[in-house]
């Protein structure tokens, strides 16, 4: 499994911004498909954003769509979730999942990711 480490998480007005950062342990990290899916309390986990190992092919849930950015540095083995325009529906635990290139199932799913990391919270403020 892939070792995953969130930061970036924290407490922002309406309106602010936040960038997620997620580091992997694995080599070579740019075989995985990475994403992002968020939880807020009493919910399920859902969705936010998806890319895909090749950065071309890229995902998002329509409530962050145009909203949200997603990215990926292979060479630091780091995705990115870029967030703005937050509003306080946004406010959950943000986890960061690596699909192998070899699961099946769809990427906007959380059953087809093989490893997560702990999450961090965001909390948007009104």
């Amino acid at each position: 499994q892939v070792q995953l480490v969130e930061s970036g998480g924290g407490l922002v007005q309406a309106g602010g911004s936040l960038r997620l950062s997620c580091v992997a342990s694995e080599r070579p990290f740019s075989r995985f498909a990475m994403g992002w899916f968020r939880q807020a309390p009493g919910k399920e986990r859902e969705f936010v954003a998806r890319i895909a190992w090749n950065t071309d092919n890229v995902d998002y849930a329509d409530s962050v769509k145009g909203r949200f950015t997603i990215s990926r540095d292979d060479a630091k083995k780091t995705v990115y979730l870029q967030m703005s325009s937050l509003k306080p529906e946004d406010t959950a635990v943000y986890y960061c999942a690596a699909r192998s290139p070899w699961s099946a199932g769809s990427p906007m799913s959380a059953a087809s990711y093989d490893s997560w990391g702990q999450g961090t919270q965001v909390t948007v403020s009104s």
